[in-house]
């Protein structure tokens, strides 16, 4: 299945989530009484490319896990969602786990153990270089070791992908010639906030963003050196900025898009929703806006906050049809 041709390669991250449900956060030295637990598949890598075949997108997901229980259930769980995948399959460290604290609001607050994520290497990147050659999009984030991200962005810049980066979570090892690999990032406001200080050098309050003008947003935007920096923003919506000499359909450099209204419970997968769903839209399309496949990729984050869990709560293209009325991909 893995050998058919994508037009969209994730390369990323595995984790299996353990989801406590409470009415408020513990205090530190405080134990609580959880509402509800669930486990199941996630990490970021591994959410956008379940949210990019879900969109009906042609997808192929490259990621490491460990020789164990867990491990098989990832390859198990992909096989039931018909995602075609490559997989590292590492003797010597398990894979990855986290544990996710959900309270009544839908917030949430997460730690995370990468364990073979970090052990992604090049060489099983090279080995499938082929995947490459009739790819449109490749996505990446922050949950692999560096060193395979920026594998991953130089393969695609090769092959001429419209290469994402999903900086998440932000490294302190990301710098400006890791995001001249990229042609779209997708951070939220605290990653952006990040990026701003430790790229550009200009302190941002990450409560400040969403708040901020749209003119001197864009110019934050274009000191990062990225062709399109798209910034999500929660209940806010997002914020997206091109360079003026490419504005990939667009009718203008910036814009901002409202979030849609939903009954959010757990907004733990939404930005991995979204992403996916970016990816799976500008994957298929021949045509169209950049804005297009944001109005699409809102609307799948948007409903994926109405279910609790990660990948679990991502919708089917169909679904996502049926409540808002139709695609604009």
């Amino acid at each position: 299945m893995s050998e058919k041709p994508s037009s969209v390669i994730v390369v990323g991250s595995y984790v299996q989530d353990h989801v406590w449900l409470t009415d408020s956060f513990p205090k530190p030295g405080e134990t609580r009484r959880a509402l509800g637990f669930s486990t199941g598949p996630g990490g970021k890598g591994f959410n956008q490319a379940i949210a990019c075949v879900r969109q009906a997108g042609d997808v192929l997901f490259m990621g490491a896990v460990g020789s164990d229980a867990l491990g098989h259930g990832a390859r198990e769980y992909a096989s039931r969602e018909g995602l075609a995948c490559k997989w590292l399959v590492i003797d010597e460290v398990p894979t990855a786990t986290a544990g996710i604290v959900v309270n009544a609001e839908g917030a949430n607050q997460i730690m995370v153990n990468l364990a073979a994520n970090e052990k992604l290497t090049i060489d099983f990147l090279q080995s499938n270089a082929s995947q490459f050659a009739d790819a449109r999009v490749l996505l990446v984030q922050l949950e692999n070791n560096l060193d395979a991200v920026r594998g991953a962005l130089e393969l695609g810049g090769r092959h001429g992908l419209l290469r994402m980066l999903n900086p998440a979570p932000m490294h302190a090892g990301v710098d400006a010639s890791l995001l001249a690999e990229c042609d779209v990032i997708t951070p939220n406001e605290t990653e952006f906030a990040q990026l701003l200080q430790h790229i550009a050098g200009k302190p941002l309050p990450p409560a400040e963003v969403a708040a901020k003008a749209d003119r001197e947003l864009n110019e934050c935007c274009r000191r990062l050196g990225v062709a399109t920096c798209l910034i999500t923003l929660g209940a806010s919506g997002c914020f997206v900025s091109h360079a003026p000499d490419n504005l990939r359909g667009d009718s203008e450099p910036f814009y901002r898009l409202p979030a849609e209204v939903v009954h959010a419970v757990d907004t733990t997968g939404a930005g991995d929703a979204f992403n996916g769903a970016l990816a799976a839209a500008l994957g298929r399309a021949t045509k169209g806006s950049f804005r297009e496949a944001v109005v699409e990729a809102n609307r799948v984050a948007a409903l994926s906050t109405e279910k609790p869990g990660a990948a679990q709560a991502i919708p089917f293209r169909a679904e996502v049809i049926e409540r808002f009325g139709g695609t604009t991909g």
